[in-house]
């Protein structure tokens, strides 16, 4: 077990005043070759059980290899939160966990975490913009930034935000120099290290868009 009795019950209760609309969790998975996979089914499947608004799919990677090329899986455990746009890669472990937590509930309610001056300008994108946001368990700090980009991604439908945990993939947080968490990548161009306000946040993402940034 993963989640005690206490934290279901707070899992249980909170779920039951805040969520409005079912929220699916897909996740792919494989049995061989990934350190954190059966831990994060088993997370996952325990949170489902905290309330019948929270449905989880599991889609075994090394099977369903066209869904995940459709889909732009290419590492596991990965997990779609609601929209497909918004990914988790990695086991949500420690501070995370909380973070997966606010992504239901925001999905749930359709209401974004970010302000609604960030919203008006983040609405306006319409080219394709990844965000990749580098983090780990153990970092207080990662949370803001996971949070801005998944809410990013539910304002407008053009944006993609990943969370990935750097230690899981110790490769790609190579390749993009993540010499400390969180960092925070835009359309592969624009780096932001650390925990930054919003407006900074908001800023930089609308710089990937000539013209927008104010």
């Amino acid at each position: 077990m993963f989640l005690n009795e206490k934290d279901r019950d707070y899992l249980r209760q909170r779920f039951s005043k805040e969520l409005e609309k079912e929220v699916t969790l897909k996740l792919f998975t494989q049995a061989i070759n990934c350190e954190y996979c059966l831990e994060t089914e088993e997370l996952l499947k325990e949170l489902a059980e905290t309330s019948d608004k929270i449905k989880l799919e599991i889609i075994n990677f090394a099977v369903e290899k066209q869904k995940a090329e459709q889909m732009k899986v290419d590492k596991v455990p990965a997990i779609m939160i609601g929209n497909e746009r918004i990914r988790f890669f990695g086991i949500p472990a420690g501070y995370e966990f909380a973070v997966l937590i606010e992504d239901i509930i925001e999905i749930s309610k359709g209401v974004p975490f970010l302000s609604p001056e960030s919203a008006r300008k983040i609405s306006r994108i319409k080219k394709p913009v990844n965000i990749k946001v580098f983090v780990t368990p153990t970092c207080p700090y990662c949370p803001r930034m996971a949070k801005y980009a998944h809410s990013a991604a539910l304002i407008n439908e053009m944006i993609t935000a990943e969370t990935i945990e750097a230690t899981e993939f110790p490769e790609l947080a190579t390749a993009y120099s993540v010499y400390g968490v969180p960092k925070t990548i835009i359309n592969d161009t624009i780096e932001m290290e650390g925990a930054v306000p919003e407006e900074h946040f908001v800023n930089e993402l609308l710089r990937t868009i000539d013209g927008l940034a104010e």
